[in-house]
């Protein structure tokens, strides 16, 4: 219940008030964001449920691939084993990386499946700043998560515990 409506504020957040913060144009990928960061703190499976989620919200309201949210939470849920949660560099460099491979499938079904492909312009203009945009945005995105999980496992860990 926590993870899905966090999920739909940053779906109405991402939404509304993000738009005002976008830089020529370009805006942080939070919804990947999400995905990718349950992905690594929870495991593949919660994060593929949270990256279908945001996915299915952005691709009903805005049309998309589907699909591409999920994909990229399992891939990277996978190393979730082998890393500490307080390094802050592995989400960092997984969401960079998330961006580049969401936008890229944007691009190729986009445009280049419609005949209109600048690959030079895209990479510049459109995924370069994304990526920069996204990465730093992890960072507060990824700690408040952080909290949010650890107040989760705390729950679950007491959950059947008498007192």
């Amino acid at each position: 219940l926590i993870t899905a409506l966090m999920v739909f504020i940053n779906f109405i957040l991402q939404t509304t008030l993000l738009q005002m913060f976008a830089i020529r144009g370009v805006l942080p990928n939070t919804a990947l964001i999400i995905a990718v960061s349950y992905a690594l703190l929870r495991g593949s499976r919660e994060g593929a449920f949270v990256g279908i989620g945001a996915g299915l919200l952005q691709d009903i309201f805005f049309g998309g691939t589907l699909g591409v949210y999920a994909v990229l939470a399992v891939l990277f849920g996978r190393s979730q084993r082998d890393f500490y949660r307080e390094n802050y560099l592995l989400p960092v460099l997984f969401c960079s990386i998330a961006a580049c491979l969401c936008e890229g499938a944007v691009y190729i079904v986009g445009f280049v499946f419609q005949g209109m492909g600048n690959l030079l312009y895209f990479l510049f203009q459109v995924m370069l700043p994304v990526m920069v945009y996204t990465a730093v945005i992890t960072v507060p995105i990824y700690r408040i998560l952080f909290g949010v999980n650890d107040w989760l496992e705390l729950k679950e860990k007491y959950k059947y515990r008498l007192f």
